[in-house]
């Protein structure tokens, strides 16, 4: 591809006119640098890209995207100056890739907690009308049960230039339309410039990520940027930054809500045994809904899937039949099977303060015994919300159980230090366990009849990062492996 069909849409200078006419491919990591190929300088939150310029020439690279001008380059080297490399990489990612995201409509879902849910959600209400649908998110990239398998490292949102070769491998696979997490680290880092939305999701802000963001006023202002990028937005009227999210923004906006004044507010709520069932006005009907997933907090992730697919003219009759096949998604109270009487294990991925309270409360809506929460705060993150946590659990559990989440580079037992601080303001008796699978064990060994133990922090995740190590570790298989234990010490007891 030509320099002058990858720029299209951005403003750049030609700085110095190199040998190579096109361009085989773009890359933002200089290890990955090979013949013909265009490195973009990204500067990055620890490493400036424009410091590997000899290094990717050296490589075979036929040009550089910079945004800062250096004293000379290597001859023979395209060199191209935009503004801001970060942001003109959106650009030159989507024309590469052929601008998939122009032919299929996106809906893209921001918020503290729920973003996965909800996306789940929409993709089966959008797979019952008939659609094919590809999703993008925290537990996996895939066109109905196809999986894509193009890797990225990021958690939630691919970078740029990984999200557009996704985003055209699904529309190789006939997606029509497309739901993905969009996070905020990925809207501060303009990582979806390049896309147009038809739908935005926020589900609610509460406090998350402020390592990175600082306030919770850049969090939001990041969280808002999704707005600037959609036709319709779909917004929780009873978030307290649902007023100032909505105020003068450049799209059209649905609100939905349990508590507020709303465009789709549930009424006549009743908790079942296996979901809830719910009303909604919609075009002036009453509409009856019934959701096979537990907790107050799922209402309001179908609240807001039903918003985005009436944004994408589903038909009313089918978003009900979809909202009737939704299953529990893997991790998000998942329900750990086991032949215990009337004892519930249950895996969620909460690991913030708004996300613990959450859960908690759900469980506590179907336990006739006591709640049993065990939980930890992961490492090299917002150290002021694990306080805040220890506090929230004891206040809402029967008892705790602290143990490790991901610690990383930090001490596990200095996190743990500092969500006892929280537990300790509370009258909740609490055990602590360095080693996750010991917690668990405790746990489990806790219950009696009537109980529930949730396992909160990792939901679908399946390793633990220590130090500078990755390693297996997952909540529901270990969960099973020690509730069979027990139910082996219990058939002997008889």
């Amino acid at each position: 591809m030509k320099i002058q069909e990858l720029m299209r849409g951005t403003e750049y200078e030609i700085v110095q006119q190199g040998d190579a006419d096109d361009i085989t491919s773009v890359v933002i990591d200089s290890r990955k640098a090979k013949a013909g190929c265009l490195f973009v300088c990204i500067r990055g939150l620890n490493v400036d890209g424009h410091r590997f310029i000899n290094d990717v020439n050296a490589a075979g690279a036929a040009a550089v995207l910079i945004d800062e001008k250096q004293e000379a380059y290597p001859p023979g080297l395209t060199v191209v100056k935009v503004s801001q490399t970060r942001v003109a990489l959106c650009a030159v990612a989507a024309n590469f890739y052929g601008n998939p995201g122009d032919r299929m409509r996106l809906v893209g879902i921001t918020g503290t907690n729920g973003k996965t849910s909800t996306a789940y959600f929409l993709e089966t209400i959008l797979d019952t009308a008939g659609r094919k649908t590809g999703v993008i998110g925290t537990i996996g990239t895939r066109v109905g049960d196809e999986a894509v398998e193009i890797p990225f490292d990021t958690s939630t949102t691919p970078d740029t230039l990984e999200l557009m070769e996704i985003l055209s491998r699904m529309r190789e696979l006939g997606a029509e339309d497309v739901v993905m997490e969009v996070s905020s680290h990925a809207l501060s880092l303009n990582k979806v410039d390049g896309l147009r939305f038809e739908a935005g999701i926020l589900t609610n802000i509460t406090q998350d990520h402020l390592d990175f963001h600082g306030t919770m006023e850049n969090y939001r202002e990041a969280k808002e940027r999704l707005f600037t990028l959609c036709r319709f937005g779909i917004v929780n009227a009873d978030d307290e930054s649902a007023a100032i999210v909505t105020r003068g923004k450049r799209c059209g906006f649905t609100t939905y809500g349990l508590e507020k004044d709303c465009d789709l507010k549930a009424v006549h709520i009743e908790y079942l045994p296996e979901g809830s069932s719910f009303d909604i006005e919609i075009d002036g009907a009453a509409e009856h809904f019934y959701l096979p997933a537990k907790g107050r907090f799922n209402i309001y992730n179908c609240l807001a899937a039903i918003g985005a697919a009436l944004s994408l003219n589903v038909p009313v009759a089918d978003i009900r039949r979809g909202v009737a096949r939704i299953q529990v998604v893997p991790g998000r109270i998942q329900n750990i099977e086991n032949n215990l009487k009337d004892i519930h294990v249950l895996v969620d991925y909460a690991h913030t303060p708004d996300g613990l309270v959450s859960v908690i409360n759900a469980v506590r809506e179907f336990t006739k015994g006591r709640v049993v929460t065990l939980f930890g705060c992961g490492g090299d993150k917002d150290k002021s919300k694990r306080p805040m946590m220890g506090r929230i659990a004891g206040e809402l559990s029967d008892y705790c159980v602290l143990t490790s989440d991901n610690p990383r580079s930090e001490q596990p037992e200095d996190i743990l230090k500092q969500i006892e601080k929280g537990i300790t303001d509370t009258n909740c008796p609490y055990q602590v366990f360095v080693n996750r699978k010991d917690a668990i064990r405790a746990g489990v060994m806790l219950l009696e009849e009537g109980d529930s133990l949730i396992i909160a922090g990792k939901g679908h995740e399946d390793y633990q990062i220590i130090g500078g190590m990755t390693i297996h570790f997952d909540d529901v298989e270990t969960a099973r492996e020690i509730l069979r234990e027990k139910e082996d010490a219990g058939s002997r007891k008889k």
